[in-house]
């Protein structure tokens, strides 16, 4: 298989939702531990997300050891070696370029994405205070997940290569997320819902960016986690409440969504300065101090190539776009000198 369509194929598998094919996805399963020299896990169970299964293996204290190591890692490593040692630094640097590089962060981004909220989640249930877990114990187990569908990046570098992945490939193209150990291996369903901008970042302003069947979710917009609450919220901002907000990634989105250009019609803002630096607006309150704010763009694009635009509160003595950046710095403006702008 050339990369452009290994590329292709594996791009497709990650992103995949819907229904896994629990047939061909347990043979995958049983045919990674074979191919490892392990005798098949006596029971393949299956849940409905990450989430899921973590509970489900704190429930499971005769699984054996995990297996991770020798069903996963040690044989990547072993073809890694070999494809590399057959095609040279060179060669294998522009073969990973021209197939598991292109997915590799988007994925790697996604993966961490999900450990993160798993982590969050399963430290704030009532099941993980009386089973004795908690985020540390959550981390472990996370450890032993072999990725599945979100291992397509180096799945798509190796395909045609050989056959010691074969098992491994077989269970990501037909289900999630999988832990093997000696006696049990749990299986994850995909999700059934998956939402991206034009950059492949989970983006979604109505409703969750990915879900799994049991309602686990991630909400996201364009590639930053929100709370389901804050996008709700969107429908109904006002000047106050963006103005109230304090994470300035936050702000940024509700300003996104409310519009620039309303924002200031709406706030009474008066244009007071402009310079290389960016713009600064001041709000004229009359039961509290002005909110002054410096306009500024980001000079490095997003990765559908946008230049971001930030609004950064500063003090209402600020009288110029640099002394007011400079101040989120903690210098003084003549001391402002960036040499790139950020």
């Amino acid at each position: 298989m050339n990369s452009t369509t290994a590329q292709d194929k594996w791009r497709a598998v990650a992103a995949a939702t819907g229904p896994a094919d629990r047939a061909a996805a347990e043979a995958g399963v049983r045919l990674a531990y074979r191919t490892a020299g392990l005798a098949p896990p006596e029971r393949v169970l299956w849940a409905d997300s990450p989430l899921a299964a973590v509970a489900l293996l704190d429930g499971l204290p005769d699984r054996g050891r995990p297996v991770r190591e020798e069903v996963r890692t040690r044989p990547w490593a072993e073809e890694r070696r070999r494809l590399h040692d057959a095609l040279g630094p060179a060669g294998w640097a522009a073969h990973w370029q021209s197939t598991g590089a292109v997915l590799w962060d988007l994925n790697r981004a996604l993966a961490d994405r999900i450990r993160t909220a798993v982590t969050e989640a399963y430290g704030e249930s009532a099941r993980g205070e009386a089973a004795g877990g908690g985020p540390g114990d959550v981390r472990l187990v996370l450890l032993d997940a072999v990725l599945g569908q979100h291992d397509a990046a180096w799945l798509a570098a190796f395909d045609g290569h050989g056959e010691r992945l074969a098992g491994l490939a077989a269970v990501a193209a037909h289900a999630g997320w999988w832990w093997p150990y000696e006696n049990v291996a749990v299986v994850c369903e995909r999700p059934v819902e998956l939402h991206r901008d034009e950059a492949g970042r989970l983006d979604r302003g109505d409703g969750p960016a990915l879900a799994y069947p049991d309602g686990f979710v991630l909400h996201a917009w364009r590639g930053m986690t929100v709370s389901a609450a804050f996008l709700t919220g969107l429908a109904d901002l006002t000047p106050e409440r963006i103005r109230a907000e304090e994470n300035a990634e936050l702000r940024r989105v509700m300003l996104e969504h409310y519009g620039y250009d309303r924002y200031l019609a709406a706030s009474g803002a008066r244009h007071e300065h402009r310079d290389e630096t960016g713009a600064l607006w001041r709000i004229e309150l009359a039961d509290d101090e002005d909110v002054v704010t410096v306009e500024v763009v980001n000079s490095t694009p997003e990765p559908d190539g946008i230049h971001r635009t930030y609004w950064l509160r500063v003090p209402p003595t600020t009288r110029t776009a640099r002394e007011g950046v400079a101040w989120t710095f903690g210098l003084r403006p003549e001391a402002y000198e960036p040499l790139v702008q950020t």
